[in-house]
């Protein structure tokens, strides 16, 4: 495996070029011989904190490499965080990344083939939203995401992790709680969706995934939902955490095509 730090995937006046770490297969066609299918990871943190260097601590440093042996490059992104930026600055960066990541992988040579989107808690959130709205992917996978930011737990609270996205709680201003929910973009031609939640997570209410892949399927698109029985947030009582990302992962490469 290839790896290249602190790439620059995005400039945006007034803050800090926006920067991914890119992961790369050791071996990989020559030039013009063909593509590599990539996962952009949008990591998590209540868009408030967390990195691309820092995946979730159950999966230790093996999160990314797995990936790779998996036929996958990896372009684990950062975004602005809503101490620096509320909504839509985060969703705007990861849209930015998708748009730039063959570009990104052009210039170390490699093709980029399909393009995915992966994310945990609020990169799940991320990474759906950017999905439903413009970001041309072949499928996503979001672990625990918040979805519908109007049933979240507190709309009043300002202090809430939601309302510091927003910049508001989202009780104030619905409209654009609404439009920055996932479920409020769902359409029969989003790309496949798979959906994994702990059923005892606490911080994320279960029903956020539920919800989602019911209206999605509704609406004519393919989604799926895996509920982990024991576990909550982060995988915190989860039985084997290593067998829920080769799930994922195999998910992804059923949607490669050849």
């Amino acid at each position: 495996m290839r790896r290249f730090d602190g790439v620059e995937y995005a400039v945006i006046p007034g803050f800090r070029p926006l920067e991914l770490d890119l992961y790369l297969p050791d071996a990989v066609p020559a030039a013009g011989a063909g593509e590599v299918p990539v996962i952009v990871h949008v990591h998590g943190g209540g868009w408030r904190r967390g990195s691309r260097r820092h995946p979730l601590p159950r999966l230790g440093e093996d999160f990314y490499p797995a990936m790779v042996r998996a036929g996958f490059a990896v372009a684990a992104i950062d975004y602005r965080l809503s101490g620096e930026a509320p909504y839509p600055a985060a969703a705007d960066d990861v849209r930015a990344a998708v748009a730039t990541v063959a570009e990104v992988m052009a210039a170390h040579e490699v093709g980029a083939g399909q393009v995915f989107l992966w994310g945990d808690s609020a990169g799940g959130h991320l990474a759906l939203l950017a999905a439903l709205t413009g970001s041309p992917v072949a499928g996503v996978v979001a672990w625990f995401p918040v979805t519908d930011l109007t049933a979240m737990p507190d709309p009043d609270d300002p202090g809430t992790r939601e309302a510091l996205f927003l910049g508001a709680p989202a009780a104030e201003i619905p409209d654009l709680a609404r439009k920055a929910s996932p479920i409020r973009h769902v359409r029969a031609d989003a790309p496949p969706v798979l959906l994994l939640h702990g059923d005892s997570d606490t911080m994320v209410p279960t029903a956020q995934s539920v919800d989602f892949v019911a209206a999605l399927t509704a609406a004519g698109g393919s989604a799926r939902l895996l509920l982990v029985p024991g576990a909550s947030h982060f995988w915190d009582g989860a039985e084997d955490v290593t067998a829920l990302h080769r799930e994922s992962l195999a998910f992804l490469r059923r949607l490669v095509t050849p």
